[in-house]
């Protein structure tokens, strides 16, 4: 694809690189979405089976039906964060309002209610949706001010980096303090309540630390505290949905993403059901978050000089090679299953880090086509697959475990063999084939380095001139 012309008129605008306050202040923003996410990718399919004593497909189908909201919410959400101008901010003033109902709802998800099981549906079911809402109020305009912190192709890589090391920080805290909370207490339901209502508590904080310090990039808008009307949301939508480099990135998210819930929800059942050793859950965790957090920096050294495409490819790879070694582990080769854990962090790393930073290049892409800022419906979308991703994953390890005949109210040896080769297939082989088709969509990820350089060069120039449209 040729973005526009091949060589720039004009160098792309030189801003200085961004304070280190700024990027910290912008990272720890990530924490209470890390934190969040984490415990749900690992065990709310575990806990809703196990805890809850529903069936696997029914909770998988829980999850699901959530993300339809989610479907109207997401959008919604980055085209408000795109038009409402308060004096407190454009994006941070969402921020403010989401962050206690986003501690709330996320411990009532973690409460068993004496109820049978309709009653448990229809509880989750309301609840996790307000959960998903809080969400979107928080995490949209969030990450939607990352185009607007810089403008700098790789400046925007390294912010990222800084994102996600307090994101993978963060869930690799929540990660293993998780289930140490829960096993503190003898009886399981307690131990999931206290510690749903301690991550919920603690997550409300960086919200209002990212709201505090880090101060909405400045816009030449009047201030606007009513949106247009609501009929042009969809009209945005279609604009957005139109950016062909735009479905390239939500496709290579939403495959890695798919293929990183899918792991996340069967290792509890892994490491319980054919490892034979539920105690080692949290080391499985701490290898794979852990070795993604001290790959984050050095993968973005190696972007900046071999291009942000090449290092999704090489991380992919890495990836798929772990992923694939799971399958031949034996109950007795526990140490053998955690250093697979570890190196398979190696190339997830990638995933946290590639896809997000090509999204202001779309964004860029998009302005020059259209001359419209639309940074908050790019990734109010681009968050919907997020949840969407993780919802798919817990759904279809639940369908696929019920289908095989999994049954939570049997021991580790009274599980079918069906099932126990279906967990066997999902750490591996499901995740593995997700991972080719990202790779094969980051190949042909149609704006380079390069291209880029000629994007900002023009839109540096209008700018110059004043042409820029608003």
């Amino acid at each position: 694809m040729s973005a526009t012309a091949a060589t720039p008129a004009t160098p792309p605008e030189q801003a200085a690189p961004l304070s280190l306050k700024t990027r910290l202040t912008f990272g720890v923003g990530d924490l209470s979405a890390a934190i969040v996410t984490i415990v749900i990718s690992f065990f709310q399919l575990f806990f809703l089976t196990e805890i809850a004593g529903l069936r696997p497909d029914i909770a998988g189908t829980i999850l699901l039906v959530a993300r339809i909201f989610d479907a109207v919410s997401d959008p919604l959400m980055g085209w408000l964060s795109d038009v409402v101008y308060a004096r407190t901010g454009k994006r941070r003033i969402w921020m403010l309002y989401g962050a206690v109902p986003f501690g709330v709802f996320f411990a009532l998800q973690w409460l068993v209610p004496p109820l049978d099981t309709t009653g448990k549906f229809l509880y989750y079911l309301l609840i996790i949706p307000l959960f998903d809402i809080a969400f979107t109020m928080v995490n949209v305009p969030y990450t939607a001010l990352t185009p607007e912190l810089t403008r700098d192709y790789h400046e925007r890589t390294t912010l990222n980096s800084f994102r996600f090391a307090f994101s993978i920080g963060g869930s690799l805290g929540a990660g293993v303090l998780h289930p140490l909370l829960v096993g503190a207490f003898a009886n399981p339901q307690l131990g999931y309540a206290i510690a749903g209502v301690s991550m919920g508590v603690f997550s409300v904080l960086p919200i209002l630390i990212c709201y505090a310090g880090l101060p909405d990039a400045p816009r030449a808008t009047p201030e606007r505290t009513t949106a247009p009307p609501l009929s042009s949301v969809f009209t945005q939508v279609q604009a957005v949905l139109s950016n062909r480099p735009y479905l390239f990135v939500v496709g290579i998210y939403m495959v890695s993403w798919l293929a990183l819930q899918i792991t996340a929800a069967i290792i509890p059942f892994y490491t319980t059901y054919l490892l034979q050793n539920e105690d080692v859950l949290a080391l499985a965790i701490l290898g794979l978050q852990g070795m993604a957090l001290l790959c984050l920096f050095g993968w973005n050294s190696i972007s900046h000089r071999i291009g942000k495409q090449n290092t999704y490819l090489i991380g992919a790879a890495i990836w798929i090679g772990a992923q694939l070694a799971l399958f031949f582990v034996q109950p007795e080769q526990v140490a053998l299953a955690l250093f697979i854990a570890a190196v398979a962090g190696i190339g997830v790393s990638t995933s946290y880090l590639i896809p997000w930073s090509l999204v202001p290049d779309v964004v860029d892409y998009h302005e020059l086509q259209t001359g419209q800022h639309q940074e908050g419906m790019f990734y109010g979308l681009l968050v919907f697959a997020q949840k969407l991703g993780l919802a798919l994953g817990l759904f279809i390890v639940g369908v696929v475990l019920a289908g095989q005949g999994f049954d939570q109210n049997l021991t580790v040896a009274q599980q079918p063999e069906s099932a126990v080769f279906a967990i066997r297939l999902l750490i591996s082989l499901l995740p593995a084939g997700l991972l080719v088709v990202g790779m094969v969509l980051a190949f042909f990820f149609p704006i380079t380095q390069q291209q880029h350089a000629a994007i900002a060069a023009e839109l540096a120039q209008r700018r110059a001139t004043g042409n820029e449209r608003r």
